[in-house]
């Protein structure tokens, strides 16, 4: 048999998707990964009903369904400051896993280098290395996530063909300042690079907290990829519903990486969804309001237990400092933790490219009853998971 891909020895399995087997085997409550365990807005499963019987049941357009690539233009045109034009400036993608990949195939060849702020979701890493690019990685330092600009210019001196930026920021729950944006911009200028940014929790920012979009600063729409999807907006983590927006010349590069990838996303669901873009600003106050409440829960909760944390400006993450327990690995001390205290969580080293095995990860998009269902687990965390010497 002959040798498979050096590449797929450069990383491992999803850490993320992992914990959550972990959590099923121990019948522990999942905060590990972030999906939510409430329905979709229910005029989109209405619709979805209908479209089971009606359709279409057949191949969209390759690049998204004309009235989805319409509803979805005119939604982010509100939100992002500027007219998007359906059918030059967007490509629909089975996701945004698949917009990020093919977002960095598009703006780059083998070889080329990579900005990547730690921590980061793991997905950025093995994006890099699955498109034969070198990552350069800039810390954010913990608790406040900040990056150092001395730091960040040096990585720019190094001539990387984009940065990617997560904002707001998985795992951390950082949300970038326009100040923070700004100095991005003027060194992505300054050293001709794109930037490619995940949007993902564009609707999830705590206040007095504010999203600003980058493709909206000042000569930043020519070199941004803007990468985004449904997912977390309308809770259908599993409809795979995501989005490139970026420049037509860009678009129709995209386009044809997108086509070879997988063809194109699901034609009923993209169907169903027209009916959620369409959604008035009360729909997204009230995710908001829904979101702070849940994050109230849990800081809340994890103060009187006595763990120490940082507090999420936006996403539905917390980052639990466990350094105290001792442990010589995050990861063990997850394990133990699904094991014997009935709660799952991702290690944070999974996030981080420096040594860092002092985080959990906790993800709250969870109903308020499994969030108090895991908090009353967590009550019990120093009697049942002892600290190591």
């Amino acid at each position: 048999m002959p040798n498979i891909s050096n590449r797929t020895k450069t990383f491992t399995d999803s850490v993320i998707r992992r914990m959550t087997r972990v959590s099923l085997q121990y019948d522990a409550v999942n905060l590990s990964q972030g999906f939510p365990d409430w329905k979709p807005p229910q005029p989109m499963l209405d619709r979805l009903a209908a479209v089971a019987n009606e359709g279409p049941h057949q191949y969209a357009v390759t690049w998204g369904a004309a009235n989805f690539r319409q509803a979805l233009a005119a939604k982010q045109s509100r939100f992002m400051g500027r007219t998007i034009n359906p059918d030059t400036e967007l490509v629909v993608t089975c996701g945004s896993t698949e917009a990020m990949m093919a977002a960095v195939m598009t703006v780059t060849n083998p070889g080329d280098k990579i900005i990547v702020f730690s921590p980061f979701y793991e997905n950025y890493s093995a994006d890099a290395i699955l498109t034969d690019c070198e990552p350069i990685y800039v810390p954010l330092y913990p608790p406040e996530f900040k990056f150092h600009s001395d730091e960040l210019e040096r990585a720019f001196q190094q001539k990387p063909k984009a940065l990617i930026l997560c904002n707001p920021s998985n795992p951390s729950g950082k949300v970038f300042t326009r100040q923070e944006l700004e100095m991005i911009a003027a060194l992505a200028e300054k050293y001709d690079a794109f930037v490619i940014t995940d949007e993902v929790y564009e609707h999830i920012v705590y206040k007095p907290y504010e999203h600003v979009y980058f493709s909206s600063l000042p000569h930043m729409y020519e070199r941004t990829v803007s990468c985004s999807s449904l997912s977390k907006t309308y809770s259908v983590t599993g409809w795979r519903l995501g989005y490139i927006i970026a420049p037509p010349q860009v678009i129709e590069a995209a386009r044809k990486i997108h086509d070879f990838l997988t063809v194109g996303a699901a034609a009923p669901l993209q169907e169903a969804a027209v009916v959620g873009l369409q959604f008035g600003d009360d729909y997204y106050d009230g995710l908001l309001a829904h979101y702070t409440r849940l994050r109230s829960i849990m800081l809340d909760g994890l103060k009187s237990i006595g763990l120490p944390y940082t507090t999420p400006q936006g996403a539905y993450y917390i980052m639990v400092d466990i350094s105290h327990f001792n442990f010589a690995s995050d990861t063990e001390f997850c394990e133990e933790l699904a094991k014997t205290v009935g709660v799952g969580a991702v290690p944070g080293s999974a996030f981080f490219r420096e040594d860092i095995n002092r985080y959990m990860r906790l993800h709250f998009a969870k109903s308020e009853d499994t969030l108090y269902e895991a908090l009353n687990h967590l009550q019990d965390i120093y009697k049942k998971i002892p600290v190591h010497a």
